[in-house]
C-alpha cells in the first residue's frame, strides 16, 4: 500500500546508489528496500529551520532529496536522543534526527537504521560512541569531524565518513549547518551512544 513517505524513501535511495563509494555500495547492496511502512505522528523540531539552508549548500545529486526534506518536513516524525541537562538549550534547539528506517522509523527494518541529522551552526557534537558501525554522508560542506584520537578535519558535501564500532567521534560546526544522511548496522539500531565529551570540546 502506497504512504505519502514512499518518495522520501526513493529519494533517499536514489541518492545513496549515485555515492561512487565502496563502502556505501557495499551498505546499499545489502539492505532490503522492500519494507513496510509505520503510521507515525508528526513531531517537528526547532532545528527543522536550517533545513531551508540545508537545500540551498546541497550538492546537485542530494537537492532532491533535501528539497522534498524541507517541504514534508512538519509531516515527518523527528527525535533527539539527548535533553537540556545532557548538552545544554542552545544544543538542544539546534540538534535532531530523522530516521527515515530501522527499528523506529517511518519504513520498518530490523538489521539496518538509516536517516538525517540536522546539527545548526555553531555547534559541538561532542566525543561519543556506541557499537553500531556508522556511514555518515554530510550533504552540507564546512563541518569539522573527528575520530579517535585525530584532530578535527573538515569534510564536504558527500565525502563519505566512517565510525568502526565503538571509537569514539566528534563533529563540530561552522558559520552553516549540518545536514548529514546517516547509515547504522551491526549493533543495537536504538542505543543511546556513549558520551566521552562535552559541548566545550575543541573550542576557543
Amino acid at each position: 500500500m502506497a504512504t505519502k513517505f514512499d518518495e522520501l524513501l526513493e529519494q533517499f535511495h536514489a541518492y545513496l546508489a549515485s555515492v561512487d563509494d565502496a563502502l556505501v555500495r557495499y551498505a546499499v547492496a545489502g539492505i532490503a528496500w522492500d519494507m513496510p511502512a509505520r503510521a507515525l505522528e508528526p513531531h517537528p523540531l526547532g532545528c527543522l529551520r536550517h533545513l531551508d539552508r540545508a537545500a540551498e549548500l546541497a550538492p546537485p545529486d542530494a537537492k532532491p532529496l533535501v528539497r522534498l526534506l524541507a517541504e514534508r518536513r512538519n509531516d515527518l516524525r523527528w527525535g533527539q536522543t539527548y535533553s537540556k541537562a545532557d548538552f545544554g538549550e542552545a544544543f538542544i534547539d539546534n540538534y535532531g534526527w530523522l530516521e527515515v528506517f530501522g527499528t523506529r522509523g517511518h519504513f520498518a527494518n530490523d538489521q539496518v537504521a538509516a536517516g538525517l541529522l540536522i546539527l545548526g551552526p555553531d555547534i559541538v557534537y561532542p566525543d561519543h560512541h556506541h557499537v553500531a558501525e556508522e556511514i555518515y554522508i554530510p550533504l552540507t560542506g564546512g563541518t569539522e569531524w573527528r575520530m579517535g584520537e585525530s584532530g578535527f578535519r573538515r569534510r564536504a558535501a558527500g565525502e563519505v565518513v566512517h565510525h568502526a564500532s565503538n571509537v569514539n567521534h566528534a563533529m563540530r560546526t561552522g558559520i552553516e549547518p549540518l545536514l548529514a544522511l546517516y547509515i547504522w548496522r551491526g549493533g543495537p539500531l536504538a542505543a543511546k551512544s556513549t558520551i566521552t565529551g562535552t559541548v566545550a570540546q575543541g573550542r576557543g
